[in-house]
C-alpha cells in the first residue's frame, strides 16, 4: 500500500504548502481536491495545468488521484454530467493522474451506469479512471459495486472504499471487501467519534474498525494507495492534519504486505 494525503484536510493551504507536506511526512502521493479555492480545477488553462504537474513531481510525488464532485447518479439530464467529467478526466490526463473521484449524489444505477459508459470511450484514450465513493445515496460497497457491474466498463471504472461510511450504514469491513472484489481501486482512511458522530479523530482514537480493514486489504494482497481523507474543511476545529499523518503512515506500514 501506498500513502498519500487529500488537500481536503489543508483548508486555506496553497498547493505548495500541501506538496511540503505531504512530502515532509512520508507519503508517496497527493490527493487534490478540485476546487477554486485549492487552485486546482478543470477551469485551469495549459500553463497552469503545467505548473501544477511539474510542482507536484519534481517534489518526489504522485497525483493518486483528482477527488472531483460530480454527481454520477444525480437526477437531472445527463448532458451536464457528463460534460463536467470530462473536462475532470481531460484535467487528470494533463496533471498525471490516473483517475477522478465521483460521488452517487443518486439512487439509481442506471442512471450512473449510463453515464459511465458515455465517457467511457474517451477515459479509455486519456489512460483515465473514473473512481466512484462509498459516499451519499451509495455508502456501502455493495451499492457501488451494483453500480460498477451495471455500467460494465472495468478498464475505465474502479470504486473508492471510504472506510467510515459502509461501516456506518452497517456493512461490515468483511463484507465491503467481498463485495467490491476486481472493483477495489483506492482506499480513503479516516477514524472517527462514531457511526453517529463522524467528528474526525486521530487514528486508532475512534470507533472505525481500522484494524479489520487493515489485516482485510494486507490478506487481500492490496497494493495500491491508502488516503488519508482528514476533513479539516468541514471540521474546522480539528488539529491539523500534520499531527494525524504520522498515524495514517504507522498504519500504512502496519497493514502493508
Amino acid at each position: 500500500m501506498r500513502l498519500s494525503v487529500s488537500t481536503l484536510g489543508m483548508p486555506g493551504e496553497g498547493l505548495d504548502r500541501a506538496i511540503e507536506i505531504a512530502t515532509g511526512h512520508g507519503c508517496a502521493g497527493l490527493e487534490l481536491r478540485l476546487h477554486p479555492d485549492t487552485g486546482v480545477h478543470s477551469g485551469l488553462d495549459a500553463e497552469e495545468r503545467r505548473s501544477v504537474r511539474e510542482r507536484v513531481e519534481s517534489a518526489g510525488l504522485e497525483i493518486s488521484a483528482l477527488a472531483g464532485y460530480v454527481g454520477i447518479c444525480e437526477p437531472g439530464p445527463d448532458e451536464p454530467v457528463v460534460e463536467a467529467l470530462l473536462a475532470d478526466l481531460r484535467l487528470a490526463a494533463d496533471l498525471g493522474a490516473p483517475g477522478v473521484r465521483v460521488f452517487p449524489r443518486g439512487d439509481d444505477p442506471a442512471v450512473g451506469a449510463r453515464r459511465l459508459k458515455a465517457v467511457s470511450g474517451t477515459a479509455s484514450e486519456l489512460g483515465r479512471r473514473v473512481l466512484v465513493e462509498t459516499h451519499d445515496s451509495m455508502p456501502t460497497c455493495a451499492a457501488v459495486a451494483r453500480l460498477l457491474a451495471e455500467a460494465g466498463s472495468p478498464e475505465t471504472t474502479g470504486a473508492i472504499w471510504d472506510l467510515l461510511h459502509p461501516w456506518r450504514h452497517g456493512e461490515s469491513p468483511a463484507d465491503s471487501l467481498a463485495a467490491l472484489g476486481p472493483y477495489l481501486s483506492y482506499v480513503q482512511v479516516k477514524d472517527a467519534v462514531s457511526a453517529q458522530d463522524t467528528t474526525p479523530v486521530p487514528m486508532g482514537a475512534g470507533s472505525v474498525p481500522l484494524e479489520e480493514a487493515g489485516e482485510l486489504l494486507r490478506g487481500a494482497g492490496y497494493s495500491g494507495w491508502v488516503s488519508l481523507e482528514w476533513e479539516r474543511t468541514w471540521y474546522p476545529h480539528v488539529a491539523p492534519v500534520e499531527e494525524i499523518l504520522p498515524g495514517a503512515a504507522d498504519w500504512v506500514r502496519r497493514f502493508t504486505a
